[in-house]
């Protein structure tokens, strides 16, 4: 068996710490951080997103800030605006929240189209203006974004474009019983995620991240890449498939992945477990399928990595 990066185990270890029970959404969120990726979380309140994100920063011993959007939120609110300083005369730059290294971007669907862009468009390019002025962000560079599922009332859905931004999605749903029963017998809240103390550094992230490139994709792996994303655009039950930069991020997050798993190459495995985090965000289903509840998108892309043969 495979041994897997330590660096990488330490990280999950200490975020399962006091995320009980989501293994697995912890994983998926490590994969974005590695591939420098940014996650979608679709979730109801009250299960653990805040905890998500402030134990991810806390374990990374960097800095961790959030935005609750509201539907006044400006561009100025999220990336900073300049400020006259009568003292000298001029103005100077007050920077916003997003120059952090984990941002929690919560309730994203909340926020004008305007300010949403601003924060999307920093996600894509690394990088804000403001004025002429080019101000790089902060690596490593991560934003967690929430939406609410269940209560749609006055929010401004992201377009397929901006969603297209997002490497990842994942859902932490309710925990399983006995995980409840463990969360209620310690009383976990955001307090013990700020007690964490950092199992790596920003240097030793950058230098995982630098590895990702690294591990090796066969070319039949890349094929069946291909069949995954030419059957989402040719399922009948899909309008928009995945594009050319989803094609990107499930390679990326299936190299990241193995990497974690302590691998310099990828595996058939790795890709089957990244693809519905990649494309359940991006597809856009018929009106049809859309008519028979969210869950028909999970059953879409089950259905396709069935269908779908892969390399041995």
């Amino acid at each position: 068996m495979p041994q897997q990066d330590e660096t990488a185990c330490r990280l999950v270890q200490s975020i399962s710490s006091v995320l009980i029970g989501k293994d697995e959404q912890i994983k998926t969120v490590v994969v974005a951080l590695l591939a420098r990726g940014h996650v979608l979380i679709e979730d109801i309140p009250g299960v653990g997103k805040t905890l998500l994100a402030l134990a991810t920063a806390r374990s990374l011993g960097v800095r961790f800030r959030r935005i609750q959007f509201t539907s006044d939120t400006l561009p100025s609110d999220v990336i900073g605006v300049n400020i006259y300083n009568p003292k000298t005369c001029d103005f100077e730059f007050k920077a916003g929240p997003i120059f952090t290294a984990v941002l929690l971007a919560d309730e994203i669907n909340r926020t004008s189209p305007r300010t949403q862009s601003a924060l999307l468009e920093s996600m894509a390019e690394g990088k804000v203006s403001v004025d002429g002025h080019t101000y790089r962000l902060s690596q490593p560079f991560i934003v967690l974004a929430t939406m609410n599922p269940v209560e749609r009332f006055g929010s401004f859905e992201l377009p397929e474009s901006q969603l297209d931004r997002f490497m990842l999605s994942v859902s932490l749903g309710y925990p399983a019983r006995s995980h409840e029963m463990e969360i209620l017998e310690r009383d976990l809240e955001h307090l013990d995620a700020e007690r964490l103390t950092p199992v790596t550094d920003p240097e030793s992230l950058r230098k995982l991240q630098d590895r990702v490139q690294e591990v090796r994709v066969d070319s039949s792996m890349m094929e069946y890449l291909l069949d995954l994303v030419a059957a989402t655009r040719e399922h009948p039950e899909i309008r928009l498939g995945l594009s050319s930069r989803g094609g990107l991020h499930l390679k990326h997050a299936m190299q990241a992945l193995a990497l974690l798993e302590g691998r310099d190459y990828a595996v058939p495995e790795d890709l089957r477990r990244m693809f519905v985090p990649v494309a359940r965000h991006r597809i856009l289903l018929s009106a049809g399928a859309q008519g028979r509840g969210p869950e028909r998108r999970l059953a879409v892309l089950t259905q396709i990595l069935k269908s779908v043969e892969g390399p041995v």
